[in-house]
């Protein structure tokens, strides 16, 4: 099987990358994320991937578009809030998937004990349909924390939140009221 990985950083990758080493035969990455502010920190997400791919010689495709304008304002056009950031990504991922004769798509989203894995589930089963590409989820939950001693073990770039505006707000919020 050749798969299509969607990396939203490279501590998610670190885990997720080595889980689906085992079931396919050809691995590549797809780095697609406007989602991620500020800049700053985009860029240092951007710049672990890269670390991250010298350091195990993985196949990354970059998508180093960074409409900001574009997602704000579709963000906030929409409920929930994370529906559109998941269906963006996921709907690249499987499109540039289906040009590239990938099999399957994935995304590292999946890892993550915070983020919404039915509407990930049902986004990346609907961008699957759409463009006839199998999209496999595995909640990778339990790989969350090893995924953090992976990163730390390769001097990684670890963020403290999912990657946009709101979630760096809610995350930070409640450290200064």
């Amino acid at each position: 099987m050749k798969l299509l990985i969607h990396a939203c950083c490279a501590p998610c990758l670190t885990y997720t990358y080595e889980h689906f080493k085992k079931i396919a035969d050809k691995i590549s990455v797809y780095w697609f994320n406007p989602n991620i502010h500020p800049f700053k920190e985009y860029e240092n997400r951007l710049h672990a991937i890269v670390k991250y791919q010298d350091k195990v010689e993985a196949d990354i495709i970059y998508n180093d578009n960074y409409d900001l304008e574009k997602f704000l304002e579709c963000a906030l056009k929409t409920e929930p809030r994370c529906e559109y950031c998941y269906r963006l990504r996921l709907a690249k991922t499987v499109e540039t998937a289906q040009k590239n004769g990938f099999d399957a798509f994935t995304t590292t989203l999946t890892l993550s004990p915070y983020q919404d894995h039915s509407l990930i589930k049902k986004i990346g089963d609907q961008e699957s349909d759409r463009y006839d590409v199998r999209f496999i989820y595995e909640d990778l939950t339990d790989g969350f924390y090893k995924s953090n001693d992976m990163a730390d073990k390769m001097g990684l770039y670890k963020q403290g939140y999912c990657g946009c505006i709101f979630s760096e707000r809610d995350r930070y919020e409640k450290d200064i009221i």
